[in-house]
């Protein structure tokens, strides 16, 4: 019984000091930070809460309040191992390396001088706060100033600031001061990885394109959709008329919403969500009841709309890195979400002519196939409905609601307008071929 309990102990004592930094680990940090090219250096400016630098030991005195006179020291080395070793910054292709710590200096949680670079500027390289400043070491900010020298205030600078260790979850906000223009403001989660400040339009169509394969990918309800889309009509003549119609659809939401024409009330994002859901139950029980593909292009078309809305939002959290082209980016997104929708088409359509090579088995296999996907999609539907209750939304329709669903029931006929010229040309082209083979 001894050994069983000095056994426990020692494991207990392994474990507490575990348990307390795992507890010591911030769970929400937000990281405000300012780069400024001057003609010969950058000006990186980073503000970090103090208590998300672990493991070092700040001067403290009374009751747990930071020693101001005597943190200096202590605070640039703070600085330089959670800060500066963790930001890298690129001029062209080339990363430089010469990155000095110019100045540290402690503010008080209420201090507002990071709005602007100026005022942030002015107060890391001012006096610091008065030593008698009773001010608790956890509640307190760091600023810092970084120095790194560069050749050209008018480069192509890019950053990589791998931050995320600050806390469970780590947001930075990056604001970058050109030599000319306006303010670009950035916002990245966790680690971003290299992030160009003034991408070229190679840069930016790549890294759109690249994003928008991701997200149809891992979209699994876009991916249900265009299955349950597909199923019951896999020939080129109304897989070309189908996909056609989605994609001119869902392209014409995607370009509007992000020229600012998608309404901006909270309860849109979860009532699209819950419409994209809607979408597949509806499409997996017209394929179990029958449908025919010379109608189906209108649903297509209406639900393409809707789905647009859905891409939208993630586009949204990317533009900041567009820099100057937005056009180039938004049509490189669109064309990544194809891409990605034709490489479903290409797997997806072989498999199922294989499930379903036998002439018995095609109306089995549909319905059974289609119901499980009808099964997922109300699943999904539910939850979405409930959370789109929370936000009460039909009593907080505007004026403003009002005009932006006139918009979108014009942007609604011309995506019907347009589906109805591409079925209507690919049937002449149709019975132009039929006749020439008669």
């Amino acid at each position: 019984m001894r050994a069983v309990i000095a056994i426990l102990a020692i494991a207990f004592s392994m474990l507490t000091p575990l348990c307390t930094r795992a507890h010591e680990i911030p769970t929400d940090v937000v990281v405000h930070s300012w780069l400024k090219p001057e003609p010969d250096k950058l000006n990186l400016l980073v503000r970090v809460p103090l208590e998300a630098m672990r493991d070092i030991r700040f001067p403290q005195r009374g009751s747990g309040y930071l020693d101001i006179a005597a943190a200096d020291g202590t605070l640039r080395n703070a600085a330089q191992i959670w800060i500066a070793n963790d930001i890298d910054l690129y001029q062209g292709d080339t990363r430089l390396t010469q990155k000095r710590v110019a100045a540290v200096r402690v503010s008080l949680p209420s201090d507002r001088s990071f709005q602007s670079f100026e005022a942030a500027y002015a107060s890391v390289t001012g006096p610091p706060l008065p030593e008698d400043t009773q001010l608790v070491w956890t509640q307190a900010l760091l600023d810092v100033l970084i120095e790194v020298p560069i050749t050209s205030p008018d480069s192509k600078f890019a950053i990589n600031p791998e931050l995320a260790r600050l806390g469970m979850r780590t947001t930075t906000v990056l604001k970058f001061l050109p030599p000319e223009g306006e303010v670009r403001a950035f916002e990245f989660s966790g680690n971003p990885g290299l992030v160009p400040l003034d991408p070229s339009w190679r840069q930016a169509f790549f890294r759109f394109t690249g994003s928008g394969i991701r997200h149809i990918l891992q979209g699994y309800d876009h991916l249900l959709f265009v299955l349950c889309l597909i199923v019951p009509f896999r020939r080129v003549r109304p897989l070309v008329v189908l996909v056609t119609s989605f994609t001119v659809a869902h392209s014409i939401t995607l370009m509007a919403a992000a020229f600012g024409f998608a309404p901006v009330s909270l309860w849109f994002p979860p009532f699209i969500e819950m419409l994209i859901a809607a979408s597949v139950v509806y499409m997996a029980l017209e394929n179990i009841i029958g449908a025919r593909w010379q109608r189906r292009w209108i649903v297509a078309v209406a639900f393409g709309l809707v789905h647009g809305f859905g891409f939208s939002f993630i586009l949204s959290d990317t533009l900041q890195f567009a820099g100057s082209h937005l056009v180039a980016s938004l049509l490189a997104f669109n064309l990544g979400v194809e891409l990605g929708q034709l490489l479903v088409i290409l797997v997806a359509v072989p498999v199922l002519n294989l499930l379903f090579r036998m002439p018995h088995t095609e109306r089995v296999g549909t319905i059974i196939l289609s119901a499980l996907l009808a099964h997922s999609g109300w699943h999904w539907m539910s939850e979405r409905a409930a959370a789109f209750a929370e936000y009460g939304a039909w009593g907080s329709i505007d004026s403003a609601a009002y005009g932006s669903a006139v918009q979108w029931i014009v942007f609604a006929v011309l995506g019907v307008a347009i589906g109805w010229l591409v079925f209507r040309r690919y049937s002449r082209v149709d019975r132009a071929a039929g006749e020439n083979r008669t």
